[in-house]
């Protein structure tokens, strides 16, 4: 029996010919270690890699919010909305500007451009609010509140403050001067709303029965309390060696001090109202196993990571914990972090279960533990490889890339099944474990190039897609991509020489 003439060109053709291919199949310790290069990479990335529940997708977001109490919403608009509009609509990188003028309140959102830096645009906007700060209206509570979040975003952890010890107003105190600060000094928090506070206030009864009895007006009353804490800089004193600056002060602090108050030479406050201590209407009612407890929201900044922000925010809790008067405690309500961190572990173990799904389908269909190492080898080394590409590229874990490499599993096998069915037809011919190697592998490089440049082109041009669903499935696209590519290095470099030793 003759043996074909193809074939016996096969077996005549030098086994150290295969070019670069041959190299890592004759320097075996030199294919592990590129390879162990590339597992340790991704090893190390993993460490550094941002998890999140879906890519970064949130536009940057500015919110100036503003009260003046008793203004109806036509008045809003005209006197403060309109006005810090047409300030901020100056600041570079705008893309769009949303109001909402509401009975005593007013909201302007800025929208930026995805490539404005988030500090920069709030300073701005900070900027550009202040220096229209004389046109606004002068009976407004405060000055306007710059947000670096969406004002309609819904808060990420939700926690209640409650003490056996302290009183509703002690402790609305201890939440309002410490509490607030200390959670909205954490990275990534956008602000701490609080609610259910209860503080201690004076309240005054009037009885319109003396007032009209003693011939005065309820405005006469209001005026009389409004100008009663004076805190004003009455000039200096100078002589030839010092300076001493003078402050008239005349606080009022005291239920008694307010009934104190003239209204005019024969009529005090106490004699036509009820002056006492009372608590601050409460707007919310919060109670924390039954208990009266005051909550606290943390909305997370546009372009934050929520499980970083909580993570800080655990911490921040328990320090907190530590130096709080004793009987004072905070209970974490909900943490959408718990859900994303569920949610991720899920898509984990999804991985794992599709990675030994694919191995034992390998080993099925080649019949062969020793065929089926190599293929097996390429899977992790490629996944792995695939998280530093991940990292350098600037992505994050989140559940499209993890959804990416879960269908990468069964992608970055097909060149490493090619080489080694491939070298295992050299090897029935008669070729040498090495040779089959070398000639097997060799053949098909362009076909296993060819075959990644396709797929390349098939996932890369999602991430092109405009809108919001492009910004989606930007990583998706590109971590399919870099899990081909590094499969076709793994195929053509390791797997040859694991099919020649195996």
């Amino acid at each position: 029996m003759t043996t074909p003439p193809n074939e016996t060109a096969h077996l005549r053709r030098p086994a150290s010919d295969g070019g670069w291919v041959g190299v890592f199949i004759r320097r075996p310790i030199l294919a592990m270690v590129v390879n162990l290069l590339v597992i340790i990479a991704g090893i190390a990335a993993v460490q550094n890699i941002e998890i999140r529940e879906l890519p970064d997708v949130d536009r940057p977001v500015v919110t100036v919010s503003s009260s003046f109490p008793g203004a109806s919403p036509e008045s809003m608009d005209a006197q403060v909305t309109a006005i810090i509009e047409s300030a901020v609509a100056r600041v570079q990188g705008v893309t769009g500007i949303t109001s909402n003028s509401s009975y005593g309140s007013s909201r302007v959102s800025i929208e930026f451009s995805t490539t404005t830096d988030m500090q920069v645009a709030a300073m701005d906007v900070r900027d550009a609010v202040a220096s229209v700060a004389r046109q606004l209206p002068n009976d407004m509570d405060q000055e306007p509140r710059v947000m670096k979040a969406d004002a309609d975003a819904s808060p990420i952890i939700r926690m209640a403050v409650a003490s056996d010890t302290l009183s509703e107003s002690e402790l609305t105190d201890l939440v309002e001067n410490v509490i607030e600060d200390r959670l909205a000094a954490v990275d990534g928090v956008a602000a701490a709303n609080s609610y259910g506070l209860r503080a201690r206030t004076i309240e005054v009864r009037v009885s319109q029965v003396a007032l009209a009895a003693r011939g005065i007006g309820l405005s006469d009353l209001i005026s009389t309390i409004g100008a009663a804490s004076v805190t004003t800089p009455s000039g200096a004193l100078e002589n030839a060696t010092q300076q001493l600056i003078v402050r008239a002060e005349a606080p009022v602090d005291t239920p008694a001090d307010v009934a104190a108050l003239e209204i005019d030479a024969r009529t005090k406050v106490g004699d036509v109202a009820f002056v006492r201590w009372a608590f601050q209407e409460a707007t919310a009612i919060t109670r924390l196993d039954g208990s009266t407890a005051i909550g606290i929201e943390i909305v997370r900044q546009a372009k934050a990571n929520t499980i970083a922000i909580s993570d800080g925010v655990r911490q921040t809790v328990a320090d907190l914990q530590r130096s709080l008067p004793e009987g004072v405690s905070i209970a974490i309500t909900s943490d959408d972090a718990i859900f994303i961190r569920a949610s991720i572990t899920e898509v984990v173990i999804t991985l794992l279960l599709s990675t030994v799904i694919v191995i034992l389908v390998i080993f099925a269909f080649l019949g062969s533990a020793r065929e089926t190492i190599p293929p097996a080898f390429a899977i992790p080394v490629s996944l792995i490889g695939t998280l530093a590409a991940i990292w350098i590229a600037g992505f994050s874990i989140n559940m499209l890339t993890l959804l990416a490499l879960v269908i990468a599993t069964g992608l970055v096998v097909d060149d490493a099944i090619i080489v080694v069915e491939n070298i295992s037809r050299y090897r029935a011919m008669g070729n040498g474990p090495r040779a089959a190697a070398v000639l097997g592998t060799y053949e098909i490089v362009f076909a296993v190039l060819s075959t990644t440049a396709v797929l390349i082109a098939v996932f890369v041009p999602i991430s092109f897609m405009p809108g919001i669903v492009g910004n989606l499935f930007s990583e998706f696209g590109f971590v399919l991509a870099f899990a081909v590519t590094i499969s076709s290095f793994v195929a053509l470099t390791v797997v040859p020489m694991m099919a020649s030793k195996l």
